[in-house]
């Protein structure tokens, strides 16, 4: 239900929200320097940047395909789960209704209720 450009804006203004410490871990973690190529502040992220990828050659995949890809595998994830979760729902729901009136086997037959 999240497209990709409503992806990219999330990320995009999350990033901006994150303390320079936080992008740093990030970008050594994911092996990555900067987030999108959008603006020249791109290109003051690509000079900070301390991931291992900057000292082993003269580019860095950007930051941003890399957490697009991961949000979409963990959005499908998730999809996945719910589907499962709402079609049991609703087969719990159809067994409560279906045997819902049952008599107790065990009750008096000649009683009323």
């Amino acid at each position: 239900a999240i497209n990709r450009s409503k992806q990219t804006d999330v990320i995009n203004a999350s990033w901006w929200v994150m303390s320079n410490k936080t992008r740093d871990e990030l970008e050594r973690s994911f092996d990555c320097c900067g987030l999108f190529n959008l603006t020249t502040l791109y290109q003051q992220d690509y000079a900070f940047c301390t991931a291992i990828c900057k000292s082993r050659s003269s580019t860095c995949q950007m930051c941003g395909e890399k957490f697009l890809k991961h949000s979409d595998e963990a959005l499908k994830i998730l999809g996945g789960v719910g589907l499962f979760f709402s079609f049991t729902e609703i087969l719990g729901v159809w067994l409560a209704m279906r045997f819902r009136n049952q008599k107790d086997p065990r009750a008096n037959p000649s009683a009323f209720l």
